[in-house]
């Protein structure tokens, strides 16, 4: 099971600036004639939450848990807030109704794809002390049914020194690891913190120093940080140079970007520091979790809008990872309850699923142009494979040539299949009844009347499909070549 997979079981509490993006986009055909701007002729509205709210979005996009607390005002924008995040079962809303704040509400104007304006609405002040009182409050009770704590500061009052320090100083009475994506040049603010999280502006602001000029610079700038806190760790959001984590306890590391067109960077650093938090809430250590938050973060650059990122989208990436290249394939290995949860996982990101089965004892061309094939009709291919046992009954006492280990580990390898899993009944029928797939693919040599679970997944709505073999290509064949049918 990969890191990523362990996503769903970590409670995250996120405390912090929440707030409304509204998206309006149209099209600009003419300057307007009573002053020269451009006029929009409105098509699409969107209402997404955004700042705290949009990194627990990320969160449960990522299959993670988490319990948002904040404020909100008693308005429109409010009510719209409360009914988006609503929607989303895996976050736990506590927000508090503030009667003299606004809801914060950012409204971007996009026209051909390009944002032509941004206008704003909030109160920045800092709250009063009883709505303090109510978040520390909140903090206090929520934070010991959590793994990590984050703190989304957007500048708008609702982390104030006074939550902050309460907060960090309740979570270190827990052992609950903080993480801080600040929005202030006095980082000492956040001294305490586990990790905090500034980009390359926020730190030149703080230090005086460009971590984007190189990384020497960005080192420096980071140590600069530690020596005047108790901040444990940093890091250094460097945009189109990468990351750069800066700690205590070990040599910095720098982390290449993701070399992806960017399409849009809002909320970026959201989708940052929600995969941090279920990384480390994992158990990860803090590199290996600043590894895939980079990761992340390319995935959420190539998107337009407040985006998220999914735990497929990452798993896909992470198979790809070359610091994770040795155990990607691994992750690809799934008992039957881990197989119901990554197609559940999928399904929940709208994928289709296809399955097909075999004993794959000597992988040969034949069995490529069926997973390719396969794949080709399906979004995500799982494949079902015969153990030792059940190969061994079907075939005869002297397969199969390779383990099931051996063979699980081969189809793994294979870049068309998303999972395996290995069976022992003599059939797939139970497997496929346990994962209901969408598409289910057997070799041409099969009539449809005779493929197990076929009748199965055409009652649950989905397609039998038939591929075509190559000719003379078989496990069988292969080994009377070698041994002279002595083997059979």
């Amino acid at each position: 099971m990969s890191v990523i997979d362990k996503f769903s079981s970590v409670k995250i509490l996120c405390i912090g600036d929440v707030m409304l993006d509204r998206f309006i986009g149209g099209d600009v055909k003419r300057i307007s004639p009573e002053s020269p701007v451009p006029v929009i002729s409105i098509n699409t509205t969107a209402a997404i939450p955004g700042g705290a709210a949009n990194v627990a979005r990320n969160i449960s996009s990522l299959s993670g848990q988490c319990t948002l607390v904040g404020l909100i005002g008693k308005d429109e924008a409010g009510q719209d807030l409360l009914a988006a995040l609503g929607e989303d079962p895996r976050i736990s809303i506590r927000l508090i109704e503030a009667a003299n704040r606004p809801t914060t509400e950012k409204i971007r104007y996009v026209a051909q794809g390009q944002h032509i304006i941004r206008a704003d609405r909030e109160c920045a002040d800092g709250v009063p002390a009883e709505l303090e009182d109510e978040l520390l409050a909140a903090a206090q009770a929520l934070l010991p049914d959590h793994h990590v704590v984050i703190l989304s500061d957007y500048a708008k009052g609702v982390l104030s020194d006074r939550v902050i320090g309460g907060v960090i100083r309740f979570a270190r009475e827990h052992g609950v690891p903080v993480i801080v994506d600040p929005k202030s040049a006095r980082l000492e603010r956040y001294s305490g913190a586990t990790l905090i999280t500034p980009n390359s502006k926020e730190v030149q602001v703080a230090t005086g120093l460009d971590p984007a000029v190189d990384d020497e610079s960005a080192v420096a700038a980071g140590q600069s940080i530690l020596q005047r806190t108790t901040i444990e760790s940093i890091l250094v959001t460097r945009g189109d140079k990468g990351m750069t984590l800066i700690t205590r306890k070990a040599p910095p590391v720098h982390i290449a970007a993701s070399a992806r067109e960017v399409s849009d960077v809002v909320g970026a650093g959201d989708t940052v520091i929600a995969t941090l938090s279920l990384a480390l809430g994992a158990a990860t250590s803090l590199e290996d979790a600043a590894f895939l938050a980079n990761t992340a973060a390319g995935i959420a650059v190539a998107k337009h809008g407040t985006a998220t990122v999914t735990r497929t989208e990452l798993l896909d990436e992470f198979f790809q990872l070359e610091r994770f290249h040795e155990l990607g394939f691994e992750t690809r290995l799934l008992s039957w309850d881990e197989a119901s949860s990554r197609v559940a996982l999928w399904r929940r990101d709208g994928l289709r699923i296809g399955f097909t089965n075999g004993c794959f004892d000597i992988l040969h061309v034949g069995h490529l142009r069926l997973l390719n094939f396969a794949r080709s009709n399906c979004d995500r291919l799982i494949v079902g494979l015969n153990s030792d046992a059940s190969t061994r009954r079907l075939k005869g006492p002297t397969r199969p040539v390779n383990s099931e280990t051996d063979r699980a580990h081969l189809i793994a390898a294979l870049n068309m299949v998303d999972a395996v899993i290995v069976f022992d009944q003599d059939t797939p029928q139970e497997i496929i009844e346990h994962i209901i797939p969408d598409v289910l693919v057997k070799g041409a040599d099969y009539e449809l009347k005779d493929i197990v679970g076929a009748d199965f997944v055409l009652s649950h709505g989905g397609c039998v499909l038939r591929c075509e073999l190559v000719p003379d290509r078989s496990t069988t064949k292969l080994i009377a070549s070698v041994g002279g049918g002595s083997a059979l």
